[in-house]
């Protein structure tokens, strides 16, 4: 999920985000630009868009995806045109921040959650507050999820897919360790249980496997405390707050599965390929993730479906959360900021359409069931996602449904500020309990919040 925002950017893009869906239904005729939201009585003026996020043509049915949707769109609304920019990875680590503070992004720009302030920092987002209501789906949005676009008040963008972090399981390992597989466990100490019979299968099998290298191993440190009720930064966003009795638990819990219980292997400072591979070839049992980490170890790691399950986050008082979506750049015209909601409306946030077009997933062989992108939560509108998906489903949902079911309560809370080099430092701790029997976990902590605090001074 390499550092964890290049990883988590390869989540989101192969997991998320390029699920892409359907041209409208073949009934649908062009409407006459009165009927288009901020339209009026008089035909409405040309306009051309730029949208990022094109996907590649090394994906040729979510490129064909992409395009025969552009095309229904533009027949539906005739005067708007769109410039499709395939610029994969959509984000990339390495020019996203130079592009984005050079004026460079797309009329309507792809980002994760986490590069909204950076972008309104930068003055490089546009408030689209006065013409949000053209998304049509906009009150059943998720507010946890809208929060990552509004600030003061202001709508600086909308969402396309989040996730929320679980428990994801080897089915497979769990039936060879005489457990249930349609019963994941759901506090720690049962995951410490489940992880020492994984265990105990024989060499080379590990119980549960955890980042710690990287800065994989602070954006894990981030998912667990904030599961446990705790906190990162306060809400200033200019303290550290971890160096508590939850971070403290994280840490301890850790050292103990690594030492006592010695159910997480020898060998340590893993990153995010590591435990893809080892998932993948079917050696681990458990870790923590979204559900796109099923969709990576059955692409990338020729891991079957059905071998995996996916469960809540243990004893989850929140949740780490992210996703993607899209901006828009301050120097589009009121007019591009309407046409391009329109095309998301269409796209992004209309179950059955555009991205959530499974009939057309499900009739091109792709596998449709993962519980995933829905940012709309348990309103009406992500009920019907859901009966969609479950209708079209190609996949054993049953193997996901204690995610389902435990997940919808639990809140998302996103990264916290200057998130990349606070996961750095807090890499330190994690990889000091997992790899040194004696480390001191109250010094580990102190020193991490001493260089916390002295990152988020220098940035306020």
């Amino acid at each position: 999920m390499s550092s964890s925002r290049r990883a988590l950017g390869l989540l989101i893009v192969t997991g998320l985000g390029l699920s892409v869906a359907a041209c409208g239904s073949t009934a649908e005729q062009p409407a006459p630009a009165a009927s288009a939201p901020g339209g009026s009585a008089k035909a409405a003026a040309p306009v051309t868009i730029s949208v990022g996020c094109q996907p590649p043509k090394t994906n040729p049915l979510q490129r064909k995806d992409w395009d025969d949707d552009v095309a229904a769109f533009q027949k539906l609304h005739p005067h708007i045109t769109i410039d499709s920019k395939d610029g994969f990875p959509c984000h990339d680590v390495k020019t996203y921040d130079a592009k984005l503070a050079g004026g460079q992004m797309e009329d309507v720009f792809y980002g994760y959650f986490g590069d909204v302030q950076t972008a309104i920092k930068a003055g490089q987002a546009a408030d689209i507050t006065a013409y949000a209501d053209t998304i049509t789906t906009l009150k059943d949005i998720d507010p946890s999820v809208m929060a990552a676009y509004t600030v003061d008040g202001k709508i600086y963008g909308v969402p396309r897919g989040n996730y929320k972090v679980g428990l994801v399981y080897n089915r497979k390992l769990f039936t060879q360790a005489g457990l249930d597989p349609n019963t994941p466990p759901k506090t720690w100490a049962e995951i410490r249980e489940v992880a020492k019979k994984i265990s105990a299968l024989g060499p080379g099998y590990i119980g549960y496997g955890e980042y710690s290298a990287g800065n994989t191993g602070g954006w894990h440190f981030t998912q667990s405390i904030y599961g446990r009720g705790g906190a990162v930064v306060d809400e200033t966003g200019k303290k550290a707050a971890f160096n508590t009795p939850e971070g403290k638990a994280v840490l301890q819990n850790l050292k103990d599965m690594r030492w006592t219980d010695n159910s997480m292997g020898t060998k340590q400072l893993y990153q995010w390929d590591d435990l893809m591979r080892l998932m993948g070839a079917g050696k681990m049992g458990m870790i923590l993730g979204a559900p796109d980490v099923i969709t990576e170890l059955h692409d990338n790691r020729k891991a079957k479906y059905e071998d995996f399950g996916l469960a809540a986050f243990p004893e989850a008082k929140a949740t780490l959360g992210g996703g993607d979506g899209y901006m828009f750049n301050p120097k589009a015209t009121p007019e591009q900021i309407k046409a391009g909601l329109l095309w998301l409306d269409y796209y992004v946030l209309t179950p059955g359409r555009g991205q959530f077009d499974y009939a057309r997933q499900k009739a091109t062989g792709r596998a449709v069931g993962l519980p995933d992108n829905n940012v709309w939560g348990d309103s009406p509108t992500g009920q019907k996602l859901l009966e969609l998906r479950k209708a079209n489903s190609t996949l054993p949902t049953e193997n996901f449904a204690a995610y389902v079911e435990g997940s919808a309560d639990i809140p998302l809370k996103l990264e916290p500020p200057m998130n990349q080099q606070i996961f750095q430092i807090l890499d330190t701790p994690m990889s000091a309990v997992l790899t040194r029997q004696d480390a001191d976990i109250d010094q580990l902590l102190a020193e991490a919040e001493a260089k916390v605090n002295d990152v988020l001074s220098k940035a306020s």
